[in-house]
């Protein structure tokens, strides 16, 4: 094998060979077997998106202007609409404030253009139900016996709160819920959160039917975090308004009525500094430090085109670790134009 093929893993040659043990280990952000079955990290760290876990204070490094957008959201307790290009740190600036503050982890609901509020909310799951209550018939049990499956008693097992019904639960301090892309939901989504985002309530009606039935008129019921919780009479009435970040790559506009309650902070391309920041947080300084002049290449092409920091990080971690002759047309390979040259 030649030396300009040394890095290839495929060759395309048609011939089974070992090569895949000289693949190196995945990146931070793609390493999936450190993962434990709750989905933390091997060093007990939770899974960040992008691999950001104990990095996570790194990876933003906000300016004044940020500084202050985000501190009125919070005094105000409404929500910052964070609009920028792709890979501007939209996302990261929610994990941020939550990994400084200590309010553990994000909330994450991803918007794709079938996303409804209910998604958010809860999801009841009345064929399980059904199900259960089927199953339990041939041997004689009354479904209207307490603890019998699907007994008015046992409805909460078959109801989840999305990760805007968990960020409302009754809590001292404040979750964080970042409502991610939104600019990709259908036309009624934005108008849809309107009074949830005004009330910080919402109600349940299957529980609200049976109140009266239950024990002291709670249920029981799954969280988007896979733990439980208790609602009251149907219920869920937030205490401490939650730190709501929705997300938006600037592809739609948003209804008058969200922009008044909404605290706006528009996102500007990052400099060679933050994108620094942001490769040594994932990769380390080495890497960052090696991968300066892809930094500063990212940024002039930036410039005139759309291209994202995702794609800097990949360019960095794969011309770092396999070490390709090709390394500045790999690079530009990587870092593809995401807009339509014009």
């Amino acid at each position: 094998m030649t030396e300009s093929s040394e890095w290839l893993i495929y060759r395309g040659a048609g011939e089974p060979h070992d090569g895949i043990d000289r693949l190196p280990a995945p990146p931070p952000w793609r390493d999936f077997a450190s993962r434990d079955a709750a989905g933390r990290n091997g060093d007990g760290s939770e899974d960040r998106r992008l691999g950001a876990h104990r990095h996570l204070a790194e990876l933003h490094r906000p300016g004044a202007e940020e500084l202050e957008m985000i501190n009125a959201a919070l005094y105000l307790r409404r929500p910052l609409l964070v609009t920028g290009s792709p890979g501007a740190g939209k996302s990261t600036l929610a994990h941020s404030v939550a990994y400084e503050l200590g309010l553990g982890n994000v909330l994450r609901w991803p918007i794709v253009s079938r996303s409804t509020l209910q998604d958010g909310l809860y999801h009841y799951d009345a064929i399980a139900r059904l199900q259960d209550v089927q199953i339990a018939a041939p041997q004689g049990t009354d479904p209207a016996t307490p603890g019998a499956p699907g007994s008015v008693e046992g409805i909460g097992s078959y109801i989840r709160l999305g990760p805007l019904g968990t960020a409302l639960l009754p809590s001292d301090t404040p979750r964080v819920l970042l409502i991610d892309e939104l600019d990709k939901s259908d036309i009624d989504l934005p108008n849809d959160l309107l009074n949830v985002l005004e009330e910080g309530e919402f109600a349940i009606p299957e529980l609200e039917r049976v109140a009266d039935r239950l024990p002291v008129g709670e249920a029981e019921v799954l969280t988007a975090d896979g733990t439980k919780a208790r609602v009251r009479d149907g219920r869920v009435r937030c205490r401490a308004f939650p730190f709501v970040v929705l997300t938006s790559n600037g592809e739609r506009d948003f209804p008058a009525p969200l922009m008044r309650r909404c605290i706006h902070l528009e996102l500007g391309r990052p400099d060679h500094k933050r994108l620094a920041t942001f490769v040594r947080a994932h990769l380390g300084d080495e890497a960052a430090r090696a991968g300066d002049d892809l930094i500063t290449h990212f940024l002039e092409r930036s410039r005139s085109e759309l291209v994202a920091a995702d794609q800097l990080l990949n360019a960095i971690y794969l011309t770092d670790a396999a070490a390709p002759p090709s390394r500045d047309r790999l690079a530009d390979l990587l870092i593809q134009r995401l807009d339509r040259p014009r």
